[in-house]
């Protein structure tokens, strides 16, 4: 079996920070893939996140896992930033071969015990700002390179596979655009041989979940204490391993158009996360009413 897979393909993993991201980053650096890894915080610029992780060492981690990377400090809502790593791109690697949009930055912005009518409406339009038209200036970018390079795919990172309201309005929105993004391109994209899907993680064991909930790693199930559906978390491992495997998958195009989940492709190509555990957010929520 051939390890590398992804070996001689270039990816953009478009918020690699933390997160989805950072996992996403890893994995796919793991099975061979040369991974641009952007983002807004550095170890010499901080993000109004202000948050520690940086993009360098999200590029380090892809290494250790075998993996090369380059980090590029990237603030996605800035079309002219996007576009002079697009011609990066162009001019290092010729082109692009996996397009990973994990652009986020709305969890300090939403407030889930506010209507519509009663939400900061500057916070509410700063999180489709930041969530959706990074997410469409980065695509206007990169396609084109993916064009020539048939086999490729563009991945929406959301939350959920369906449309079903996601307990305010501004996160809701965002998060079901990625899904109709991922659709609406793959039609527009499957004549070039290029699949787009959305992905989403189950409940994700987040660096920012693990610190809102004062656990780490280690001993992150004394978590369930305070929020009881936390035992059935991921970590971002998990939906990187999705990820990865799906864009090594030579059948990738029966997936294009789709909202899939970690927990599915896992199911399909047996990975456990790095715990050694097998979440399935999707039979858990069921058996426990989630929806």
């Amino acid at each position: 079996m051939n390890n590398k897979p992804l070996s001689g393909k270039t990816a953009l993993v478009a918020g690699a920070t933390r997160g989805a991201g950072r996992g996403i980053a890893r994995e796919l650096g793991a099975l061979g893939a040369h991974v641009y890894v952007t983002g807004r915080t550095t170890r010499a610029d901080q993000s109004d996140m202000r948050r520690s992780e940086t993009i360098e060492e999200t590029a380090e981690m892809v290494q250790a896992a075998g993996g090369t990377a380059s980090a590029v400090r990237v603030d996605h809502s800035e079309p002219r930033q996007v576009e002079r790593l697009a011609e990066r791109i162009a001019a290092e690697a010729g082109g692009l071969d996996i397009l990973v949009n994990d652009i986020w930055g709305g969890d300090g912005l939403t407030r889930w015990d506010q209507k519509l009518w009663e939400h900061s409406l500057e916070d509410g339009l700063l999180i489709q700002r930041r969530s959706v038209h990074t997410h469409l200036i980065t695509s206007r970018y990169m396609l084109p390179l993916m064009l020539n390079r048939p086999g490729g795919v563009v991945m929406e990172i959301t939350d959920g596979t369906d449309y079903r309201f996601r307990g305010n309005v501004y996160y809701s929105l965002a998060k079901v655009s990625g899904i109709h993004l991922a659709a609406a391109m793959a039609e527009e994209l499957r004549p070039h041989g290029i699949a787009a899907v959305a992905l989403t993680p189950g409940f994700l064991r987040s660096e920012a979940m693990l610190d809102h909930f004062g656990v780490s790693e280690t001993n992150w199930r004394e978590a369930a204490k305070q929020e009881p559906h936390f035992i059935s978390s991921e970590t971002p491992a998990y939906v990187g391993q999705a990820a990865a495997r799906l864009a090594a998958d030579p059948e990738l195009m029966a997936f294009t158009g789709r909202a899939l989940s970690s927990w599915e492709l896992s199911d399909r190509y047996g990975f456990v996360d790095a715990d050694g555990t097998r979440p399935h957010w999707g039979r858990y929520a069921a058996e426990n009413g989630l929806g």
